[in-house]
């Protein structure tokens, strides 16, 4: 499996740019990595307003049960969602909280 380094804040920073991609050939691959996470560890967004409001949540451990919601990250801009959402994968991953 591919091993992120944490380090690579310049990868970060692309996806900033543009989270919706196109990504480079090493994004890809970073994203590709968090896309991979456990499910129970995996970080979501969910629509809670349609085209207004996401909040994030964490996937249940099992099928069926109910996702946690984050009740503090709840945001207006669906790209800024992302953007934390990938933060958050990010650490989860490597360890690392970025900057």
């Amino acid at each position: 499996m591919y091993e992120i380094d944490p380090t690579r804040t310049d990868l970060i920073e692309e996806f900033d740019r543009n989270p919706g991609g196109p990504y480079g050939p090493e994004l890809t691959l970073v994203v590709n990595r968090l896309r991979l996470m456990p499910m129970e560890e995996r970080t979501i967004i969910v629509c809670t307003r349609r085209g207004v409001e996401w909040t994030l949540a964490r996937m249940p451990k099992a099928r069926g049960d109910k996702l946690e919601y984050y009740d503090n990250l709840v945001f207006d801009d669906y790209d800024a969602a992302t953007r934390k959402v990938f933060r958050m994968r990010w650490q989860a991953v490597t360890g690392v909280a970025p900057e």
